[in-house]
């Protein structure tokens, strides 16, 4: 073999090699997660209106091809979907979730960027954080829709991080939000009922039921979810220099 073909060879090998290690260097994302309502959202039947507000935020890093926060259809599990979706807490279930054999991280959010409190996002407030994620992993998030008895919004399917050529992706992920019905407490008018967030008088309030989780159908009326919220990823790097 000739000097100038073993040095060629030995340079596409070192580029091939650090492409692979560039590959499988994990990629920072930043996701955002805001309260894009104006005024007050909801419209009641009482002919007044109310704030849309939104709850801290759980998010989970993951593989596989199911959202690992809960099971559509078939009932609560009892790892702490009732506390997220009732009270508006992730922390029951981020524990049941952290750990699992399909997670790779898993945390929450509920500091509302540029204060120092801790609570739910009200119009124009919006949370964000970051996460790390490597082709293969999936993003699923859940938090509760605050002026309800037990729903929450979360994915569908798993929020894949890159796409199929190994991408990090990037963009409005808002349409593959769903609302969820978590079946535990009997739904009352949204922004209206006594036993909801901001109304009810104990953690616990409220008529209990035993339904499935389910896409909420209850008559009631509910703001389209792009009207109010919107969730979006993108790296770490590109959300940095947009600021």
């Amino acid at each position: 073999m000739s000097l100038v073909r073993a040095v060629t060879l030995s340079a596409a090998l070192m580029a091939a090699a650090q492409a692979a290690a560039a590959q499988a260097q994990p990629t920072k994302f930043t996701i955002k997660v805001e309260n894009i309502s104006r005024g007050e959202a909801l419209k009641l039947s009482t002919g007044k209106s109310a704030p849309f507000v939104s709850a801290p935020v759980l998010w989970a890093v993951h593989t596989g091809n199911a959202n690992p926060l809960f099971v559509g259809g078939q009932p609560d599990a009892g790892k702490g979907l009732e506390a997220l979706a009732e009270t508006g807490n992730p922390g029951p279930l981020l524990k049941s979730v952290n750990g699992g054999k399909d997670i790779v991280s898993a945390g929450a959010d509920d500091q509302p960027v540029g204060t120092t409190a801790h609570g739910p996002i009200t119009p124009g407030q919006g949370y964000q954080f970051e996460i790390s994620a490597v082709p293969g992993h999936s993003l699923s998030v859940a938090w509760m829709f605050g002026q309800s008895n037990d729903l929450f919004y979360s994915n569908d399917r798993p929020i894949a991080l890159f796409d199929a050529a190994g991408k990090p992706v990037r963009g409005d992920m808002t349409p593959q939000l769903s609302l969820w019905d978590a079946g535990t407490e009997v739904n009352e008018e949204p922004g209206l009922g006594p036993n909801q967030g901001p109304r009810q008088k104990t953690p616990d309030a409220g008529v209990a039921e035993h339904n499935a989780v389910a896409h909420v159908r209850d008559g009631y009326s509910y703001p389209r979810t792009t009207q109010v919220l919107r969730l979006s990823i993108a790296p770490a790097a590109e959300a940095m220099s947009s600021k």
